[in-house]
This record gives C-alpha cells, sequence and structure tokens, in this order.
C-alpha cells in the first residue's frame, strides 16, 4: 500500500508571482458583465416549469457536457419537471460507494487546490493567496482553530453531480451566509482573480467533529442561483447585501459521514478547512486531478503498511 503524504508542499512562487497577462485578460470580461443580473436571470430559467422546452434544454446539456444519466436515480432527460431538479438530480443506489478513510471526498468534481494552510494563508493559485479570516466571511475567531491546519478546495463542472456530502461526522454548530461578487470559479479565474474564494458570495457552516471544528464552504459564482443545505433549505436567495448568521449549538443537527448537507442550483466549488495536526492527505492527488465523492481523501493517522 502507497505511503500517505502528510499534505503537498506550497510551491516557491505561491506569494511571490503575479498571474499570466493571459489570465488576467480571460477575467476581464467578468468585472465588467452584470452577473448579479445574469444570475438572477439564469436562476429563473433553471426553476422554470415548461415542459418540452425544459426537457429540450436539459437534452443539449446532456450532450454539450457529456452528462452520465446512467449513474442518476432517474436516467429518463423527460421526467424533471425543471432545470434545477434535473441538476440536483440524486445519484442511483450504490453509485458513489464510501472509502474506508477518515475523510472521504464530499464532492464529484476535480481537485483545485489542497494542502496546509500557512500560518493563515490558503493557497489558491500561483500568486493568490487569501486569508482563513476573509474566507469565513471577516470571523477572525472562528478562523483561529485553522491556523497551520489544512484544506481542500474541489470545483464542480457544469457535468458533475451537484449534491454536497459529509467528509466525516459532524455535529452543525453555524452557518453564514456572507455576501460578496459572482465571478465564474472556473480554473482560469481562480488564477486571474484575486483572493476568488474570499470575494464570492458563499456560505459558511461550521461543525465539530471527532478531532476539533471544521468547516465546509459553499461558493457561490456567475449564474449560480442558489445553495441550499439539508437543514435549512435554500439559504440564497434572499440576498439582503448583510451578513446573515445562523446559530445550531443548542439543536442537535448531527450528520454522519457520507450523508448529504447541501446542493449547489448550478454548480460551483466548495473550500474546506481543518485543524492542525496529522492530516494525510490521499498520495493519488494533485491539482487539477478528478475526484468521485466518496473516495479516500485523507487519513488522520498513518495507515498500516
Amino acid at each position: 500500500m502507497p505511503s500517505w503524504q502528510s499534505s503537498i508542499e506550497w510551491p516557491a512562487c505561491a506569494t511571490s508571482h503575479h498571474p499570466a497577462v493571459s489570465d488576467r485578460l480571460a477575467v476581464l470580461p467578468q468585472y465588467l458583465m452584470p452577473k448579479r443580473a445574469l444570475t438572477i436571470a439564469a436562476g429563473r430559467i433553471a426553476s422554470a416549469h415548461a415542459g418540452t422546452l425544459t426537457t429540450a434544454l436539459i437534452r443539449r446539456f446532456v450532450s454539450r457536457y457529456g452528462v452520465d444519466l446512467a449513474e442518476a436515480a432517474n436516467p429518463d432527460p423527460a421526467s424533471y419537471a425543471s432545470f434545477n431538479d434535473f441538476f440536483t438530480r440524486p445519484l442511483r443506489d450504490g453509485a458513489r460507494p464510501l472509502a474506508d478513510a477518515d475523510l472521504i471526498c464530499p464532492v464529484d468534481g476535480a481537485i483545485s487546490q489542497f494542502g496546509p494552510i500557512q500560518q493563515d494563508q490558503i493557497f489558491q493559485a500561483k500568486g493568490h493567496s487569501y486569508s482563513t479570516t476573509a474566507l469565513v466571511g471577516g470571523d477572525a475567531t472562528l478562523a483561529a482553530p485553522f491556523e497551520n491546519g489544512h484544506f481542500a478546495t474541489l470545483y464542480l463542472s457544469p457535468r458533475d453531480y451537484h449534491r454536497i456530502h459529509m467528509p466525516c461526522d459532524g455535529m452543525l454548530k453555524r452557518m453564514v451566509h456572507v455576501p460578496g461578487d459572482l465571478f465564474s470559479v472556473n480554473p482560469t479565474t481562480a488564477r486571474g482573480v484575486p483572493g476568488l474564494f474570499a470575494r464570492n458570495e458563499r456560505v459558511v457552516c461550521i461543525f465539530d467533529g471527532a478531532q476539533g471544528p471544521f468547516v465546509l464552504v459553499l461558493v457561490g459564482a456567475t449564474i449560480v442561483g442558489s445553495m441550499a443545505t439539508v437543514w435549512h433549505g435554500l439559504v440564497n436567495p434572499p440576498r439582503p447585501g448583510i451578513p446573515r448568521q445562523w446559530d445550531y449549538s443548542d439543536q442537535a443537527v448531527e450528520l454522519r459521514q457520507g450523508d448529504e448537507m447541501g446542493r449547489f442550483l448550478l454548480g460551483s466549488t466548495v473550500v474546506m478547512l481543518f485543524p492542525q495536526g496529522p492530516l494525510q492527505f490521499n498520495p493519488n492527488w494533485a491539482a487539477a486531478r478528478p475526484v468521485r465523492l466518496g473516495e479516500a481523501m485523507a487519513m488522520r493517522r498513518s495507515p498500516a503498511v
């Protein structure tokens, strides 16, 4: 059995180089486009029950992005009343077995980055990092347990399954909706927009686990109509423009490893924070590698060889 690495090294250039000119130019139109208006319009279209037009849109999407409907609990495009119903479709039973690991991958997608948090800095892309405090909405007390901890950022492309599951058992303590921009979160934008994941709209979910606190951050993006959690339902809209917070410390909202915890209505990115400790990421993980829900993400101790 291959040895598990403690976590990847930060590139020496991580905070010393500017992003490529091509990346900056590629994202320039996003600064100018009416991202919120586009997102509202996309949300209305995705939630519409338009019969044959909805079915045609779904079929076109499946063809364009190569969606594998054979994995869906319901593989018939005509059976979905709205595009959102299709986009948040459940998988058939047994489609994603859970690995025997302390932390499992919570989504289908691709690895954006992962590894150590250097003091309070999370590596975004060459030339970009951002702070844990900024990510969680400016709450330094909330961010403090993750100093010199570990992070993983996973990108969900349009073709992916868009429900988010628990990487480990957890007791929900708080949820914070942080208003922000709605830039795209694709790899090009991650390379071209400073502090992308700490400036976009996001939902911060804080849990207590067997090894201490951990955080799952659902990051919004252009045309992401809304984000939802299983304990709250739709979090956004509304979008009041100010942070909103919910306290669950006096409630028993407990989720087991592999349980669904939320979903994107039109896809985006999940950022996870874990405290300092002997976390060892899967040696097969690397930036840009595709990942699947349920595969081994990390172990808290060295597995027996």
